[in-house]
């Protein structure tokens, strides 16, 4: 059977809030992991491994800050003359069409036309703030041969409260969904969508017109999209194996770091056969000195570490002085952790300084992390308590 043709949307306009102080500054795709790589490297590292070489990157929230980490799709091998990589921001304009998204099914709704005009036999829409290995290819096998008119992608979740914040589907046995419901206040199971969507075109640009005109609601796909396409018995499942996680609030995003400390890596970010691609640093070996002292740590190239690290995750350029402590923390690029000072349980933005004897968080096995904002100087000898926010300004921040 010959392969479809399959359009790439990946969704990366959102503002990310419940990221709070990582994104004021940068778009969620844009947020590092891992030390080395970007969010929205998973889904376009997954397209390419996949072979669906036609990406379209839908923005709109710091823009700029994406679009430098996207290179033009070079990473990816996706800089092409002729198909590739494309960048679709908001468009200023009289037409209907044109303004400022609203929501991920509205910011469909404002491109319709040009999907129309590339008109793929599929479109496949990506979630740019999820960490997880997929290959393409058996969603759109799944998709084709159930005939349907959407075909979402599932997991299971560990629990009701991280269900209430995702989209939570209802299945039958022939895998047809019964039920779609939004981030619920009472879940009625944990199974949910990963955000991972196989459309049929005109299935999707149809229902969405039928939104658009007045007799449901747009924005995003959980308000109006989904459930009329459940409803109507065109929506089918695609369960998902592995690991995957949403790292949309700042708990989730630590966690993931935590999840690739584990010995048992539930993950692998440099399997040779589906490795994560993205724009690397070029920064020179990490420096590990002699009165280092590791454990369960993932240095970025460029780190210089002369303390203690435990179970953490370092980006590139992080210095941990001598008798400085880091414990359960994810370091952005070029943090300093001066001497004496002691970092636990938290997440610190690039360019953040720890000043010599302060403490940034604290030990808890159920309490939030502590967050410090990018380039934000934590005075010698300060306390951020455990759970705590530090702003820019230096001024304490409320957790969202």
């Amino acid at each position: 059977m010959p392969k479809p043709k399959v359009l790439a949307l990946v969704m990366a306009g959102g503002e990310g809030s419940r990221l709070e102080l990582l994104t004021d500054r940068r778009a969620k795709p844009a947020v590092p992991f891992a030390g080395v790589f970007r969010l929205i490297d998973f889904p376009l590292s997954n397209c390419v491994h996949s072979g669906i070489e036609d990406v379209w990157v839908l923005q709109q929230y710091r823009l700029q800050s994406l679009n430098d980490e996207l290179a033009n799709g070079r990473p990816w091998d996706l800089d092409r003359t002729y198909g590739g990589l494309r960048l679709l921001p908001p468009q200023l304009g009289s037409g209907e069409e044109d303004g400022f998204h609203e929501g991920n099914a509205d910011a469909i709704w404002r491109n319709r036309q040009l999907i129309a005009e590339y008109d793929p036999e599929v479109v496949l829409v990506l979630s740019a703030d999820h960490v997880y290995r997929l290959d393409y290819g058996e969603v759109l096998a799944r998709h084709r041969d159930r005939g349907a008119g959407v075909t979402v992608v599932t997991t299971e979740v560990p629990d009701e409260r991280e269900a209430s914040r995702l989209s939570v589907v209802r299945v039958a046995g022939d895998g047809r969904l019964r039920g779609f419901h939004y981030k619920p206040d009472e879940p009625p199971t944990t199974r949910v969508a990963t955000e991972v969507f196989a459309f049929e075109t005109g299935r999707l640009l149809a229902t969405l017109d039928e939104l658009a005109a007045g007799d449901g609601e747009l924005k995003d796909f959980g308000h109006g999209l989904l459930p009329r396409m459940v409803d109507a018995g065109e929506a089918v499942e695609h369960r998902m194996a592995g690991y995957w996680r949403d790292v949309g609030t700042v708990p989730a995003y630590w966690q993931a770091h935590m999840d690739l400390l584990d010995p048992e890596r539930p993950l692998e970010l440099d399997d040779p056969a589906w490795p994560v691609l993205g724009r690397a640093p070029h920064r020179l070996p990490a420096r590990v000195e002699g009165s280092a002292r590791l454990d369960r740590a993932l240095l970025s190239p460029g780190t210089t570490v002369c303390g203690e690290v435990t179970r953490s995750v370092l980006g590139p350029g992080v210095v941990v002085e001598p008798g400085a402590s880091v414990r359960d923390a994810v370091l952005l690029d070029d943090c300093v952790v001066a001497a004496g000072a002691r970092v636990e349980r938290a997440v610190l933005d690039r360019g953040v300084r720890v000043g010599r004897e302060a403490r940034v968080g604290g030990a808890g096995d159920d309490g939030e992390p502590a967050l410090v904002a990018e380039n934000t100087q934590v005075p010698p000898g300060a306390t951020v308590a455990p759970g705590g926010r530090l702003g820019p300004d230096g001024a304490e921040a409320p957790a969202v």
